[in-house]
């Protein structure tokens, strides 16, 4: 069986959120006025939804990212030069760095929040010698 993994995130202002993600490269799917999905790639895409929009959905408040951390999104990429890039990117688009660099011999990882809070990273997990 396939499976798609769609990840919904509520967002303040969805045309600044469609910009932040085009400008780290990604293509969007399916827009509608209150909505739109970030294809990652054919098996994750992230429905951004207006905050209004994913209340309808959700059973309890919305929480606001900026505040505290539900989930960390993490995106596995296949080299430490793709992490960089990314990251770059998402600096470059107004996002703000998490932390510190990690790089400990099995992976390389680099975090960053994007305009609405949420915490991403970018990994790229290298395979141990031997």
């Amino acid at each position: 069986m396939s499976t798609v993994l769609f990840v919904n995130l509520p967002v303040r202002d969805l045309e600044r959120s469609k910009t932040f993600f085009t400008d780290l490269g990604f293509t969007l799917f399916g827009m509608a006025d209150d909505m739109a999905s970030v294809v990652i790639n054919e098996h994750a895409q992230v429905m951004l939804l207006t905050e209004p929009t994913f209340a309808t959905y959700a059973a309890t408040d919305v929480a606001d990212a900026t505040k505290s951390t539900q989930v960390i999104l993490v995106m596995g990429v296949e080299n430490p030069a793709q992490v960089d890039e990314l990251f770059d990117k998402a600096l470059a688009a107004g996002a703000a760095p998490v932390g510190d660099l990690r790089n400990d011999g099995y992976r390389y990882q680099r975090g960053f929040t994007d305009l609405d809070g949420h915490h991403w990273e970018a990994l790229c997990l290298v395979a141990p010698a031997g």
